[in-house]
């Protein structure tokens, strides 16, 4: 498949800071490409980097076939932008934030006109399409966001957060209008901290930490070779010292975190005698057995550590 968007050896310094040391990745064609990360691991940087926003310090990118930042103004008519944070104007409609939008691609009012429509219905504010942005709820102003980054018919779609803040009615609704979008053919790379929006939408997955790729695959790949296959977590008085003294013998590997044991089994018969073990050992105890999933991987990569 054609790659969309190709970084080579890509660092970007500030000052003495280095937040991107070294980046190779690439997104092919009809992809939905994810770069996770914890806060400051460099996530939002790359995507600025690759749009032509941020200078580079050193490496190469190529976005739909065109240098970056060379060309970066070619690039950048050719693909949808979706912020952390919505840049919406309040003075305006939600009908005349799509038309005044499409203006900044050169695009004609009766151009954006002829697409207002089905980019209402795509975002189902059809029913809105005269209201003021304050009375919209948080999950229509997303909603909106996205259709706006689609004004121009973009080829890629690059989308920062874009589920931050928003209700499980309203994520899952988001969820579902990306999976439209990547069936009929955008690319989409995004960055999350949701790992299940991560797990469901991605086809391949980048982990970066500290500026620096440290897995790629895809999700079901990366729990399959990254982690074990199942997962007790146990919580209750005393669960640490039942851990020490007894979860060894049931996990390939034991993690405390505050009054939880995270086990990680190797196959279900020792995920379960372990589940067995921690009800009888005290009543206080419960245990929930379930299979390891994206965020056990990240937290295994990147660590517990808070970061801000």
């Amino acid at each position: 498949m054609a790659e969309v968007l190709t970084v080579r050896g890509l660092r970007k310094r500030f000052g003495g800071f280095e937040a991107i040391a070294g980046l190779d990745f690439s997104v092919e064609t009809g992809e939905c490409f994810g770069l996770l990360g914890p806060n400051g691991a460099g996530k939002s940087t790359t995507l600025k980097v690759a749009l032509g926003l941020v200078e580079p310090s050193a490496g190469s990118i190529e976005l739909l076939g065109l240098p970056i930042p060379m060309r970066a103004r070619e690039a950048r008519a050719r693909v949808g932008v979706v912020p952390q944070s919505d840049s919406l104007d309040p003075d305006f409609t939600v009908a005349e934030n799509l038309l005044v939008f499409g203006r900044y691609f050169g695009l004609s009012r009766a151009a954006v006109a002829a697409r207002l429509d089905a980019l209402l219905e795509f975002a189902g504010l059809a029913h809105k399409r005269h209201a003021r942005i304050d009375e919209l709820s948080g999950g229509m102003r997303r909603r909106l966001t996205l259709a706006r980054a689609l004004v121009n018919d973009p080829e890629v779609l690059f989308l920062d957060e874009p589920t931050t803040g928003l209700d499980p009615q309203a994520r899952h609704l988001m969820w579902e209008r990306l999976r439209q979008l990547t069936a009929g053919g955008k690319t989409i790379v995004l960055t999350t901290h949701f790992m299940e929006e991560a797990e469901r939408l991605c086809d391949r997955i980048a982990i970066i930490d500290h500026g620096t790729l440290i897995a790629l695959d895809s999700p079901r790949a990366l729990i399959r070779e990254q982690i074990e296959p199942q997962v007790i977590e146990v919580t209750g008085d005393g669960v640490a010292q039942w851990a020490r003294d007894s979860a060894p013998r049931f996990a390939a590997r034991v993690e405390l975190v505050g009054e939880t044991a995270f086990l990680y089994c190797r196959d279900v018969d020792s995920a379960r005698q372990a589940c067995v073990d921690a009800a009888a050992a005290a009543p206080v105890l419960q245990p929930l057995q379930r299979p390891a999933n994206l965020e056990d991987v990240f937290l295994k990569l990147t660590g517990r550590d808070l970061r801000d």
